[in-house]
This record gives C-alpha cells, sequence and structure tokens, in this order.
C-alpha cells in the first residue's frame, strides 16, 4: 500500500504466557474502544488463551440494546402532521443513537463489532428516516454481530432497513432490481468481480423477488408477496434451479465458500491487525495469516467468534509491527479518551461526540456511500486534520471547566507511586504511555518534558534540579497535566492505535 508497509512475519501461533501491560493496552485498542487503567491492570497478568475466551464469551452472553417503546410503530402510532412527526422521529432517533454510542463506550468487544458490521452492510438512515427500521437494523447488527455469518447474511438482506436501502422492496418479479443482488457478492460477500458474473447478478434479482409487501401503513415490517416471485428456473454460479431467497444464500455459501471466506477475513485482518494485507514487502505473510483465518472460518461452519478467538491468541496479533499502526476513526478518537482517562461524561458529551465525529466524516448510520467509510489514511486528510486537533483539545477544555481535578486523578492513576513521585519526566513518561500506543518520537520526548514541567516549580523537583518535594498532589499539577494533554494529542503518535 501507498502509505503503510506491513512488516509483521510473526505467524498465527497461539502466543505463550501472560498478558502484560503493552499487550492488554493494544488488545483494548483494538477489540474495543481502549479501557480504562483499572481494566489494563487486572488484566495484567492473565494467561492470554484464558483472556480473550472470557471476552469473548462475554461479548456473546451480552444483551442488545434495550428495546424502545416505539420499536414496533407504524405510521398509524405517529401524528399526521409532518411537522410533529417529524419533532417525535428526531427525538427518537437521537435518544436511540445516544444509547447505541453508550454501549460502544462499554460494551467492549460487542458493539465494536457492530460497528464494524455497520461498516460493511451498510445502509444510510437518511434513505428511510424511520427510527422503528433504524432500531431493527442495530438488533440485527448486534445480535449477529459475532455469530454465524451465513445466517448474518440471511437476515441482514430481509432486514426492513435494507430492503428500503438497496430496492429489495421495489424488487418484483416481473420487474427486478438488481441492485441488492449486485452488493450481496460485491460488498458483503465475495468482493468486487470475485467470483460472480452479470449473468449471476441478474438471475439472483429473480430469485430474490417478492419481499415487497410493505402493508397500509409506513414502517409496517416487509413480508413476502408470492404473487410478486418469479418462480422460474434460474442459473447462478453454473447451478440450475428454481432458487429463492434462501436458495440464493444457500446457493452462495456452498459454491464460493473459500472465496466468501477470504474475503471477509481479509476485511477482519485490515480491521483488526494492519491496512496492508497484500503485504507485498514481507513476502506475503499478511496473506498467509488471511488464508489460514479463512480455513478456520470454514471449518467452523462461518463462526465469526472462531477467527476473533485465533486471531486475537496469536504471535501475529501482539507483534510489535501491529501495534500503532492504524489510524484512529474519529469515534476512535473520543470514545477512547472516555474510556483511557475515566473522566466523567453524560448525555451531553455522548451527543457532542455524535456531533463531532458527523463533521469530521463518520456520521454514525449515514456513512458517504454503500461502500462505507473509506478509513484509515482518509481520516487524516487535509479537510479533517485540524478539525481533530481542535474538536479534541474541546474535549479536554469541556473536560477541565466541569472539573480539572479528573486531571490529576488521571495522572495519579497511570503514575506508578504516584504519591512518592517526584520527577516531572516520569509523570510525563506515564502519561504518554497511557495515551500513545508507541510513545513518542526521541527528538520530541524533550519537547514534551518541557511542556509538562512549570518552571515556577523547579525548586520543588527532585534533584538535582530541587528538593524533590513536588508530586502529583501538589497544587497547580491538574494545569500541569491538562496542559501536557494538549500538547499530546496535536502529536502524530495519537492519531494512532
Amino acid at each position: 500500500m501507498e502509505y503503510f508497509v506491513n512488516c509483521n512475519s510473526a505467524s498465527l501461533n497461539p502466543i505463550a504466557g501472560s498478558l502484560d501491560k503493552q499487550k492488554a493496552e493494544h488488545l483494548y485498542r483494538r477489540l474495543g474502544f481502549s479501557a480504562s487503567v483499572d481494566t489494563i491492570t487486572n488484566a495484567v497478568g492473565q494467561n492470554v488463551s484464558a483472556y480473550v475466551d472470557n471476552l469473548i464469551a462475554e461479548a456473546i452472553s451480552m444483551p442488545g440494546i434495550a428495546t424502545p417503546t416505539w420499536a414496533n410503530w407504524t405510521g398509524a402510532d405517529y401524528p399526521e402532521d409532518n411537522d410533529a412527526k417529524s419533532q417525535i422521529t428526531t427525538q427518537q432517533k437521537r435518544e436511540f443513537i445516544n444509547l447505541y454510542i453508550n454501549g460502544l463506550v462499554t460494551n467492549n468487544l460487542k458493539d465494536r463489532l457492530s460497528f464494524f458490521w455497520s461498516n460493511h452492510f451498510v445502509t444510510e438512515y437518511r434513505n428511510y428516516m424511520a427510527p422503528p427500521l433504524l432500531y431493527r437494523y442495530v438488533d440485527c447488527l448486534q445480535r449477529n454481530a459475532i455469530g454465524n455469518f451465513k445466517d448474518f447474511v440471511r437476515e441482514i438482506g430481509l432486514n426492513d432497513a435494507m430492503l428500503f436501502y438497496l430496492d429489495g422492496v421495489f424488487n418484483n418479479g416481473n420487474n427486478p432490481n438488481e441492485n441488492y443482488a449486485r452488493e450481496l457478492y460485491e460488498l458483503f460477500t465475495l468482493g468486487e468481480g470475485n467470483g460472480y458474473t452479470e449473468e449471476d447478478i441478474i438471475e439472483t434479482s429473480r430469485a430474490l423477488t417478492g419481499w415487497v409487501e410493505r402493508g397500509e401503513e409506513r414502517y409496517t415490517p416487509i413480508t413476502f408477496d408470492p404473487t410478486k416471485h418469479d418462480a422460474g428456473t434460474k442459473i447462478i454460479f453454473g447451478q440450475t434451479d428454481t432458487f429463492d431467497y434462501d436458495g440464493v444464500i444457500d446457493n452462495l455459501f456452498d459454491q464460493r465458500e473459500e472465496k466468501i471466506s477470504w474475503f471477509i477475513c481479509k476485511k477482519l485482518y485490515e480491521f483488526f491487525i494492519h491496512p496492508d494485507s497484500d503485504d507485498e514487502e514481507n513476502n506475503g505473510n499478511a496473506k498467509q495469516i488471511v488464508n489460514d483465518l479463512a480455513v478456520v472460518f470454514r471449518n467452523s461452519g462461518f463462526e465469526i467468534a472462531e477467527v476473533l478467538r485465533v486471531l486475537f491468541k496469536s504471535e501475529h496479533f501482539y507483534d510489535e509491527e501491529a501495534v500503532g499502526v492504524i489510524i484512529k476513526s474519529p469515534f476512535d478518537i473520543y470514545i477512547n479518551l472516555i474510556n483511557e482517562t475515566n473522566f466523567a461524561f453524560d448525555e451531553d458529551t455522548i451527543a457532542s461526540v455524535e456531533n463531532t465525529c458527523r463533521l469530521l466524516g463518520q456520521e454514525i448510520f449515514n456513512p458517504p456511500g454503500v461502500e462505507g467509510w473509506y478509513r484509515d489514511r482518509y481520516w487524516v486528510n487535509t479537510n479533517f486534520m485540524i478539525g481533530r486537533w481542535l474538536s479534541a483539545e474541546l474535549y479536554l477544555q469541556t473536560a477541565y471547566n466541569a472539573n480539572s481535578e479528573q486531571f490529576r486523578e488521571f495522572a495519579i492513576s497511570v503514575t506508578p507511586n504516584a504519591s512518592t513521585e517526584s520527577s516531572p519526566d516520569r509523570v510525563t513518561d506515564a502519561i504518554l504511555g497511557k495515551l500513545l500506543p508507541k510513545g513518542i518520537a526521541a527528538d520530541e520526548l524533550q519537547n514534551a518534558y518541557d511542556v509538562f514541567r512549570d518552571d515556577a516549580l523547579v525548586q520543588y523537583y527532585a534533584p538535582p534540579e530541587g528538593d524533590g518535594t513536588w508530586n502529583l498532589y501538589y497544587p497547580g499539577a491538574e494545569v500541569l497535566v491538562f496542559q501536557l494533554m494538549m500538547h499530546i494529542i496535536r502529536q502524530p503518535e495519537f492519531q494512532l492505535k
């Protein structure tokens, strides 16, 4: 790739031993939106294999978002007046998205994955503008996020939001619509041009007809109308049958299982390990890792959890070359900060995160198109870079104004022996170690030290510069922490995870 070169030569073999601090931090930056000092402390020393198994089991058993009272509303439940209706739907959407973003903060792998799949099985809320459909879409993502991928594909295609988004709801037997058939292969299961033809798309669109019954009221769940289905013979992937919707999914996984497993594992690799999965500079090791994961995927019957289990336990995942090589999305920046600092947050904070991420190109449930957000280098282009700095500064300033003492508390939590530590440089090192995955460039380290130090306090610092009476409990220490954090978020390393 042009901007990232994957030099990770480690294998997919299970890593031996237990989690140290760096491994634990890396694990949580990837499988969730980072973690607090306490979470990392509890993880350190735990056996890697057992700990990963527990995290996956937790994700599998974790319930989804609470069902809102309006989840099954139809148009009949809303006011006839358009302005009154718009006010209600706007409020419902806002409250629901706030709940979901709260889940991103706290639910680790469960909603890290549901968020990932929302950028794979893409819909755009702006196209259907209905909170009940949004709820049913998110519910589908959460229930299937770490389940069986074939079941996921089967269900998502009949989801109301997807049926409206890709025009399946207008796919009549006498006038087939090809949109969903094309994206089913091109974006959702096989990859562009990978193992299908235009004729396969045309024939598949015929097989998917009939899911068009919308009822008399808006937002009514879509049902099947057999009179609108093309029951004739179709030829798909060389197989001849009277395929219907289920027949299409079964035939896809029967005839193209190797291509499906490779495409999905490649996407998981690029999301969790490194954006360069081609790895031309490293004898194709990443390609071999993807191929090996694809075998695991197929052998498990397409269980997502089994791929992640192997990946998160592997030497490859924890290799030094896998650390700090993925550019943070806007949501990574702000939710990581919330989790890493343990600063207080409320509904206004979450609303601010949503709005800021939208301005920085990541509007939740509204990606720019069916391909989803472009990720990685796209996040730090000239349109967004200054906005990332300024909005992160605003987040810290707001937190400081709300309660400046939480900056002192954060520094104390990350600094070993904080009550007696009298060296501002060692405190700086501890804060850098928490917020940056691989520390800071050597030529910038002194700048960070200088930002944290207050010349007016130099007489109190550790010898030889002072008498060593200074520590983080000293009046004004919270100001120093705030100044240092404002400096850190402008560093290139802060953009990485």
